[in-house]
């Protein structure tokens, strides 16, 4: 009866209307440049949108219900983009051919909800958790925005994904549109009221686009007609790239960052500490989530730690309104002709929007590092894997073609090579103990000299 009342509100519809925008501008960009990379035809990429929208809609209801039943955003990770399409660019350079390069990442993904399957109903999340200290966190989030900022402005500049890429040139005209819709974001999010502000990246879109079609008058690849049907393994049949699959397990490892920074970022807004069984609720669902994902080429899912701007920013903390928004989300991705009108969404508009919006994953960043005490000595800490991971990033692909075939896909990823140093040096170095002295020195000095 409750729940009936709740439902009756205007207020929770609302509210549910602005959930609905917030998945949408995460999510719709996803399946799109992951189609573009592997080169899909439109109506694999129109299948793979709507599917998406449908599983994430119903993985935020779940876990909603069943998993930490907070309003958190459960949608197609960040990280594991950011890894799939640098990992298209690395194989296409070192000559992977693309079907084998999107089995080899199937047959990772599989494993890898198992893994997370397993790390749910263990309990072992907890666990986990400890490893991911707040240096850690510091250099995952800054190395994290690095990658994705990287892939959002190689968009605006109107590069295409995967093979496409290579000997391609920024397009000037979509490269300016890209940045004033980008600077008309920044400002939206900076000047306009709090009402206001957060639709900002909803106004970057849909103007972005009406602009775009104006400009340069797209041609509709897809047929009206386009229905929905499911296609398994659309990025490839299942293959057996060692460093690929090895690649992905880490990756996917790392991903449950995302788990740990979502449920403690909410802590202070439901003033309750996240217990074992929400741990072992949230990893089980994303889990079962991501062996769907792994099924129909789409890219797993994690709990989105931005959920924590959005619901700080509104203060929408109800389930209700998050459950509403993703049920219309759902019934969105239900709907083909709704999967075919989202498909045509310019890449240089959409990774301009989401360019602003991940630009605040340094405040995230730094909020970690604050809770660490930096000396001259113990900064060895984070500066090493955060000066390794960007240089890394910036390094050709054809300077990896020496190394080992196992362990090159994760060498080659500056995001990964990163967060696995941070992880090593955190955990197996005491760097509290060090520096102390030095910070004694000056005062010593002083007193000295009086």
């Amino acid at each position: 009866m409750i729940v009936i009342n709740e439902l009756l509100k205007s207020s929770n519809w609302i509210s549910g209307l602005q959930w609905l925008f917030f998945i949408f501008t995460n999510i719709v960009v996803i399946p799109i440049t992951v189609g573009a990379a592997f080169e899909l035809s439109p109506g694999t990429i129109v299948n793979m949108l709507q599917l998406s929208f449908i599983v994430t809609g119903l993985a935020c209801i779940v876990q909603a219900f069943l998993g930490h039943k907070r309003a958190i955003m459960e949608g197609q990770s960040g990280l594991w983009w950011g890894i799939i399409l640098t990992l298209c660019t690395t194989a296409v350079a070192q000559g992977m051919p693309l079907p084998i390069l999107g089995g080899s990442l199937t047959v990772g993904i599989i494993i890898t909800s198992i893994l997370t399957f397993l790390i749910g109903i263990t309990g072992l999340g907890p666990r986990i958790a400890k490893l991911f200290k707040p240096a850690v966190m510091g250099v995952f989030m800054f190395l994290f925005g690095c990658q994705l900022i990287g892939i959002f402005l190689k968009g605006m500049l109107g590069i295409p994904f995967g093979n496409q890429a290579a000997g391609a040139h920024i397009d000037v005209s979509i490269s300016l549109l890209s940045i004033v819709i980008a600077i008309i974001v920044i400002i939206i999010s900076v000047k306009a009221p709090t009402s206001f502000r957060r639709y900002g990246l909803l106004i970057g879109i849909i103007g972005g686009w009406i602009i775009y079609a104006l400009i340069f008058k797209p041609e509709n690849p897809v047929s009206e007609a386009t229905s929905f049907g499911l296609e398994l393994f659309p990025l490839g049949k299942p293959a057996w790239d060692i460093g690929i699959i090895i690649t992905t397990v880490i990756a996917g490892l790392l991903n449950t960052a995302n788990t740990f920074g979502a449920l403690k970022g909410t802590e202070s807004m439901y003033k309750v500490e996240t217990t074992e069984s929400e741990y072992r609720a949230s990893f089980t669902i994303t889990g079962i989530f991501t062996l769907i994902a792994g099924f129909f080429g789409l890219v797993p899912n994690s709990p989105y730690v931005s959920s924590i701007g959005f619901l700080s920013q509104t203060g929408i903390i109800n389930r209700i309104p998050f459950v509403l928004g993703g049920s219309m989300f759902l019934v969105m991705g239900l709907i083909p002709p709704v999967g075919h009108f989202f498909s045509q969404l310019p890449l240089s508009i959409g990774s301009a929007a989401l360019f602003v919006s991940y630009l605040l994953l340094l405040n995230s960043s730094l909020n970690f590092f604050k809770q660490v005490e930096f000396n001259t000595v113990n900064i060895y800490r984070s500066a090493v894997p955060l000066f390794v991971g960007v240089v890394v990033m910036t390094l050709p692909a054809s300077y990896f073609v020496t190394i080992p075939n196992v362990i090159r896909p994760v060498l080659s990823s500056g995001l990964l090579v990163g967060i696995i140093l941070a992880l090593l040096l955190e955990n197996l170095i005491k760097w509290d103990s060090y520096g102390i002295e030095d910070k004694e020195k000056p005062s010593a000095i002083v007193d000295k000299n009086d």
